[in-house]
């Protein structure tokens, strides 16, 4: 799907009936059936505290009302665009929280909601998800997602809720996927030297460890080697993990948790 997204974004309009062929072709190699179709029963999001106890965070529209306000949202989308009135990221992450508290499908509905966010922005223009993932910086940063999204979900069935806590999230991580791309163009490609001719303009590749190195400056949240892989992709699985055990021995960084769950983070 992400690819179809990639490839194909400006052929794919943010309409119901395109809404609900994305979410069809999310489920199409699955056994579930409900693909490509609204939900069928009234559901409600759910949270669990840090003791496993479970409490509904937020109760959606039922599932009688989601086909006219998923139009409905969709319209004033289009609507928005159109005027040019409001500023397209502020429409995108309006619209974005729009689906997530309609909650539209019986399950996907997160998977969704950061598919359109990638898609919507590509249809304006903004091309940093073909480098950076959005979704694994999402993903990366589910404590503060889910504290945005429950402080602008308050209210929203009245129509009386506040956008700005989950708009400033989302404009953040957008934000935090271009430095990231610029961070990587730097490493390979140097600035302009003093003179600013093109006698003086260096073009040093820096190496792989001291790339590896880099992503340890540029954040305070512990990485795990998949993650180190999926920023530089052209580095070996191998190269990867002897950067790190360098970086241990030398007191860069030190090593959290075992197995599957191990993670790096940057000695400071």
């Amino acid at each position: 799907m992400l690819a179809i997204v990639h490839e194909s974004h400006d052929y794919i309009p943010p309409t119901p009936n395109v809404i609900l062929q994305l979410h069809r072709d999310l489920f199409r190699h699955t056994p579930l059936t409900f693909g490509g179709r609204f939900k069928d029963s009234d559901n409600v999001i759910i949270e669990r505290d840090a003791d496993g106890n479970r409490r509904v965070r937020f109760a959606p529209p039922s599932a009688l009302a989601t086909p006219e306000l998923v139009g409905r949202i969709c319209n004033a989308y289009a609507e928005a665009i159109q005027d040019g009135h409001t500023d397209p990221l502020l429409t995108i992450a309006m619209f974005t929280l729009d689906f997530t508290c309609i909650h539209p499908f019986n399950d996907g509905n997160g998977r969704m909601s950061r598919l359109l966010t990638l898609l919507l922005l590509y249809r304006n223009d903004y091309q940093v998800g073909k480098y950076v993932s959005i979704e694994h910086l999402i993903e990366g940063s589910k404590d503060t997602y889910y504290d945005a999204l429950a402080a602008s979900t308050v209210g929203w069935n009245e129509g009386e809720n506040d956008y700005e806590p989950f708009t400033n999230y989302l404009l953040g991580m957008i934000l935090t996927a271009y430095r990231e791309f610029d961070d990587r163009i730097g490493y390979v490609v140097g600035e302009t030297g003093p003179s600013g001719d093109d006698t003086a303009t260096t073009r040093e590749r820096a190496t792989k460890a001291q790339r590896i190195a880099a992503l340890f400056d540029d954040t305070l949240v512990p990485i795990s080697k998949a993650d180190v892989h999926a920023k530089l992709p052209d580095i070996s699985l191998t190269t990867i993990e002897r950067a790190l055990k360098a970086l241990q021995n030398d007191g860069t960084i030190r090593k959290i948790g075992s197995g599957r769950a191990t993670r790096y983070v940057r000695i400071r």
